[in-house]
C-alpha cells in the first residue's frame, strides 16, 4: 500500500489527512488557531500559527497513522485562498501578520483603482472583479503601511506569498519561493490568459515583480520537505488553493461539470474547460487546478450565508441547542407554509451582488411556527445556491458549453439530507454526495499522486470516484420554476432601497 500527505490550511484550523492509494483516509488531525481582530473590518492571523499549527499536525497524523515519513510517496497542499502575506527573505520574518481574505481595509485602493477606470483590464486580464477580497491590494496596504517594508521591497528583500507559498518556504527551509497557477489566479495580478504576472497590472498597484513567487502547475516539483521536519524528506507534489482543490478532488476535470462546497458560506465551482469567459451573469472567472499542459478555467460564485444560517438558529434565534438538530426541527412540517428567508446578514453574494442587502423573512401567518422558519433557513441555502447555477448554465450556454448535468457537493452541510433533496428537486438534476466528503485534501492528495506517478492520468482518478448517494429531482419542473419565482420575489424585497 501507497500512501499520500495532505496538508489543509484552513481559515480556522490547519489540519492534515493521510490518504492510501485508493483515495481513502487512513489518519486525520485538526488544530485550531486564533483569529485577530484589529480593527472593524480587519480579520489577521499570526503567520507563527499557521506554520506551526500545519506541521504540528503532519507530525500527530503520522502518529496516529502508524506510519512514518517513508511510507509517504508525496505532499500535497490546499490552503485559504487570497490571504496575504509578506516576509523577509534572508530571516524568514513576517514584516506583518498575514492578513486573511475576510479582511476588508484595502477596500479604498480598490475604490481609487475603480477610478482609474482599471474594472475591464482587471477583468479581461484575471477574471476577477477590482475588490478587496484578492491578494494584491492587500499586499499594497502592507507596502503602504508598514514602515520600511517598500524599501525592503524595492531593494528585492521580501518575499510575498498566500499560504501555501508560506508553508512551502518553511517545510523546504527557504530554499523554495513558489506557488501553483490556481492560487497566482487569485491575487488580481496573475494574467491568466498568458500564466503569467501581469507588468500592467503590477505597474498599476505599484507592486514590485522582485516579491513575487514562481507560478508551477497545481501538480509540479514544488520542493523537498526538510528531513527534521517529519523524519525524512519528502517532495512535495501538488499544490492548489481550497476550492480548486475541492472541484480536483470531486473529479470535476471537464467542462460543465461542477461541485458546490456546503461550508460556512457556499463556493460553486464550474469547469470549462480551456476556454476563457468572462461571466454577464455576477461571477469570477479562475484558473483550475491543473497538472501541466493547456490552460484549465473555472466559473466561481460565491454564497456569502450557507450553513452559518443554521448558527443563527442557533445562536441568535435560540431555537435549536446544537446544529445538527436543524433536519429534526425543519421535517416537523411538510413545508415552509410559504415563509422564505433570505439570509443578506452581510449582503448579498453572486449572482446578485448587493452588499447593502438585509436579511428578511417574508409569508409569515399566525400559523407559522419555529420550525417553518428552520425549514426556510435550510431551503435558502438552496435556493441561493439555485441561483448560483443557473448564472452559471447562462454563462456557459452563452459560450456554446454544455449544460450541467449533475452537482457534486461537499462541505459540513451536505450530509443534511433534506437539504440535498431540496437542492435536487430545485436545479431539476441529480445532486451526488460523494464517499469522500473530505475532497479539498484530496484533491491536493490527488495532485501530488499524479506528479509522483501513482496515478497514471486524470481518467483513472476520475474511475476512483465514488458517489456515497444521489439525490433524484422529485417534483415537476414547473413547480421548481415556481419556487424560484417566490424566491427572487423574496430578493427584491431584501435589496430594496
Amino acid at each position: 500500500m501507497s500512501y499520500l500527505l495532505a496538508l489543509d490550511q484552513g481559515t480556522s484550523s490547519s489540519r492534515s489527512i493521510v490518504f492510501d492509494d485508493g483515495g481513502r483516509i487512513v489518519a486525520m488531525a485538526q488544530r485550531e488557531f486564533a483569529q485577530h481582530y484589529p480593527q472593524p473590518g480587519w480579520v489577521e492571523h499570526e503567520p507563527s500559527d499557521l506554520w506551526e499549527t500545519q506541521l504540528a499536525t503532519a507530525r500527530e497524523v503520522l502518529a496516529k497513522s502508524g506510519l512514518q515519513a517513508s511510507d509517504i510517496q508525496s505532499v500535497g497542499i490546499t490552503n485559504q485562498r487570497e490571504t496575504t502575506l509578506l516576509w523577509n527573505r534572508r530571516t524568514g520574518e513576517p514584516v506583518y501578520r498575514a492578513i486573511v481574505w475576510q479582511d476588508r481595509r484595502s477596500e479604498d485602493i480598490c475604490a481609487k483603482l475603480r477610478e482609474r477606470g482599471l474594472t475591464d483590464t482587471v477583468l479581461q486580464k484575471t477574471g476577477l472583479r477590482i475588490d478587496a477580497y484578492f491578494s494584491a491590494t492587500k499586499l499594497c496596504w502592507i507596502l503602504e503601511n508598514v514602515p520600511g517594508a517598500r524599501e525592503l521591497a524595492d531593494q528585492g528583500e521580501l518575499a510575498f506569498g498566500t499560504v501555501d507559498t508560506w508553508l512551502i518556504w518553511h517545510l523546504t527551509g527557504g530554499q523554495r519561493h513558489v506557488t501553483d497557477v490556481s492560487n497566482a489566479s487569485r491575487t488580481m495580478v496573475f494574467n491568466v490568459r498568458e500564466h503569467a504576472w501581469d507588468k500592467e497590472l503590477l505597474e498599476a498597484l505599484n507592486i514590485p515583480a522582485a516579491v513575487l513567487p514562481e507560478v508551477l502547475p497545481s501538480s509540479a516539483h514544488f520542493g523537498d520537505i526538510l528531513a527534521a521536519h517529519l523524519g525524512k524528506s519528502l517532495p512535495i507534489g501538488g499544490v492548489a488553493g481550497d476550492q480548486q482543490s475541492a472541484l480536483f478532488g470531486q473529479a470535476c476535470f471537464s467542462a460543465g461539470m461542477a461541485k458546490n462546497t456546503y461550508g460556512t458560506g457556499c463556493f460553486m465551482l464550474m469547469h470549462t474547460g480551456d476556454i476563457f469567459q468572462t461571466s454577464e451573469n455576477g461571477l469570477v472567472t479562475t484558473s483550475a487546478a491543473q497538472p501541466a499542459g493547456p490552460a484549465q478555467y473555472a466559473l466561481e460564485g460565491s454564497v456569502f450565508i450557507g450553513g452559518a444560517v443554521v448558527q443563527w438558529l442557533r445562536d441568535g434565534l435560540k431555537a435549536i441547542d446544537s446544529s445538527s438538530e436543524v433536519q429534526q426541527l425543519a421535517e416537523s412540517v411538510p413545508d415552509s407554509g410559504g415563509v422564505m428567508l433570505v439570509p443578506a446578514f452581510t449582503g448579498l453574494g453572486a449572482p446578485y451582488w448587493k452588499p447593502k442587502a438585509r436579511g428578511s423573512i417574508v409569508g409569515i401567518t399566525r400559523g407559522t411556527t419555529m420550525a417553518h422558519i428552520a425549514r426556510a433557513a435550510l431551503e435558502s441555502i438552496a435556493y441561493q445556491s439555485a441561483a448560483l447555477l443557473e448564472a452559471m448554465s447562462r454563462d456557459s450556454m452563452a459560450a456554446g458549453g454544455v449544460p450541467v448535468s449533475e452537482l457534486r457537493v461537499d462541505g459540513g452541510a451536505c450530509v443534511n439530507d433534506l437539504l440535498m433533496q431540496f437542492q435536487a428537486d430545485l436545479l431539476g438534476i441529480p445532486v451526488v454526495r460523494p464517499a469522500v466528503v473530505e475532497t479539498t485534501a484530496l484533491g491536493a492528495a490527488y495532485l501530488a499522486g499524479l506528479h509522483c506517478g501513482m496515478y497514471n492520468n486524470l481518467e483513472e482518478l476520475g474511475d476512483m470516484w465514488r458517489a456515497e448517494r444521489r439525490f433524484e429531482p422529485a417534483i415537476p419542473s414547473e413547480q421548481a420554476r415556481e419556487k424560484m419565482a417566490m424566491w427572487e420575489h423574496a430578493v427584491r424585497q431584501a435589496v430594496a432601497d
